[in-house]
């Protein structure tokens, strides 16, 4: 039995062999041929070839995105740590920055890859002053030793001509930028000294460091940060290379002790460029991406909004919860938003730290629900709406969500997170929904019903695990399901109870065109009537 079972193992590699040889003669070529925006053209992209697609999944991309970290400097109880993977023969060069919890970029790093290289990183160890191993990750042999598989392509192609300048990569911080990191991650205070210090806050107090970290795959080991518009001209590249996952090491519960310590991990967030390829700063000719708006979209320059070519993420959201029991079980959910500000460093840039939600209805096991006072201004007048932060971790218990109606301890939660839109957007898209104001612009903007800027970015993770008073110390991450991708229209607030716009999964896109009739489908897909919204009845 062991043997043919050997046997068996055997074949089977041959087989993956076999296909992976064959995979590696094939050439990607793109073929976006639904302009999304084209005049008499109702749609988005429509095409899977090069990754042409708004859908999110875990597949190698050209930014990774760790929607939320926390680490706890004094006692150590809290740490995240992230890998970063090349999964190709050729090096690459991912270039990290950490933002705080209102979206400000405090430090930004590169990481050199050889090819198939991991990188593993504590956010701990960087917050004391270490990015890497002590000599840093250079291209040198001695930073980054070649392999077997790779020691033939010691170049990329879509490097800087000019030279990449990666041969003093850290290893150790500066100690003065160090500290002006960790004090902005816990007080919202930045002062590394000279033009860089801010005199306005750039994050919110809490004891642990909180935020959130991007990886890009760039061209050169560039010192510019996302928030500037040479980054996007010069810098990063299309190359859908990079695979990365996170572990939180810590207690999951807030106020228990380093005695219940738990551990919880997930892939990062996976953004592709679409279409990928090229060298940094070069426009494909008539066609730069089929995305409505990109990730980087409140970043990049004003002509050219999706030079970026990232997947943009979703606002609609399903995500389990359990909430007490005989295991005493809880949850939290991770969740990333899209804020309003652009990095720089002013008054407005406290709005991320109370950024509005446009929906959050409750459903326990037995079909009962609850649901929030949504705020249809931005930002909100008073404190009695829930709003969140740029990144932040929130018990299904806080105040945020609304309450339980019945005596069952499990259900899900419908998430409308969009911050009904900022001027500072691309406006490609229809929110839907009550009137709103949007006042985080230049000047106010009423929008009637149904009309307004897109809806904003947002993602989410469930962590699952037992309270340190029952003793259980398991503890998950998953993603939260999303109910849209990132080129679905807007949907306002649901109302309930039935008889207003039901809850349910956005629809539309990519597989039909949003506001579009069947015969607009796209052609190969029938125009079935279906359960959810897609398509279009």
């Amino acid at each position: 039995m062991k043997k043919l079972l050997v046997l068996a193992m055997m074949a089977t590699l041959l087989m993956a062999g076999s296909a992976f040889a064959v995979n590696r003669n094939l050439t990607p070529i793109p073929d976006a041929t639904f302009q999304f925006g084209a005049p008499g053209v109702a749609g988005g992209p429509t095409t899977t070839n090069n990754d042409d697609s708004c859908d999110i999944g875990v597949a190698p991309a050209a930014t990774l995105l760790l929607p939320y970290f926390e680490v706890d400097l004094t006692n150590r109880t809290q740490d995240t740590l992230f890998t970063i993977t090349n999964v190709t023969r050729f090096p690459q060069i991912a270039h990290v920055t950490v933002w705080t919890d209102w979206s400000f970029p405090v430090l930004d790093f590169n990481i050199y890859l050889t090819g198939y290289d991991v990188q593993g990183i504590s956010m701990n160890q960087v917050l004391n002053g270490l990015v890497a191993q002590a000599q840093g990750t250079g291209p040198t042999t001695a930073q980054s030793p070649l392999g077997s598989l790779s020691s033939g392509y010691t170049n990329n192609p879509n490097f800087l001509a000019s030279g990449i300048l990666c041969s003093s990569l850290p290893g150790p911080l500066n100690a003065t930028l160090v500290a002006a990191v960790r004090t902005a991650l816990t007080t919202g205070v930045y002062n590394p000294g000279g033009s860089a210090a801010c005199p306005n806050p750039v994050g919110g107090v809490h004891a642990n460091a909180i935020g959130y970290v991007t990886v890009d795959v760039a061209a050169w080991c560039t010192l510019a940060l996302p928030t500037s518009s040479a980054y996007y001209q010069n810098d990063i590249l299309f190359d859908n290379v990079l695979i990365g996952d996170y572990q939180q090491l810590g207690p999951a519960a807030q106020g228990t002790t380093a005695s219940s310590f738990d551990a919880g991990g997930n892939a990062m967030v996976h953004i592709r460029a679409v279409p990928e390829g090229g060298p940094a700063g070069t426009p494909l000719t008539g066609m730069q991406t089929n995305l409505p708006y990109t990730f980087y979209d409140r970043y990049t320059p004003a002509a050219t909004r999706t030079i970026d070519r990232r997947q943009p993420l979703p606002a609609l959201w399903a995500a389990r919860y359990i909430q007490g029991g005989t295991g005493a079980f809880a949850t939290n959910y991770k969740i990333w938003r899209e804020g309003f500000g652009v990095g720089a460093c002013g008054t407005s840039l406290s709005l991320n730290g109370v950024l509005p939600i446009t929906d959050i209805v409750r459903f326990d096991e037995h079909e009962n629900t609850t649901t929030t006072t949504p705020c249809q201004q931005s930002p909100c007048p008073t404190t009695s709406n829930p709003t969140m932060p740029e990144t932040s971790i929130q018990n299904t218990a806080s105040g945020n969500f609304p309450t339980i109606s019945s005596a069952d301890v499990g259900g899900w939660m419908y998430l409308n997170l969009s911050n009904l839109g900022s001027l500072g957007y691309s406006v490609t898209r229809n929110v839907g929904g009550a009137p709103f104001t949007v006042t985080n612009g230049p000047s106010a903007l009423t929008q009637p019903g149904g009309t307004g800027p897109r809806p904003s970015q947002n993602w989410v993770v469930v962590e699952m695990f037992g309270t340190a008073a029952s003793g259980n110390r398991l503890t998950v991450d998953f993603d939260a399901a999303w109910l849209g991708n990132g080129c679905s229209a807007g949907v306002g607030v649901t109302g309930l109870p039935p008889g207003a716009t039901p809850v349910g999964p956005a629809g539309g896109t990519p597989v039909c065109p949003a506001n579009a009739p069947p015969a607009a489908c796209i052609a190969g897909v029938a125009p079935y009537t279906g359960t959810n919204t897609t398509p279009l009845p």
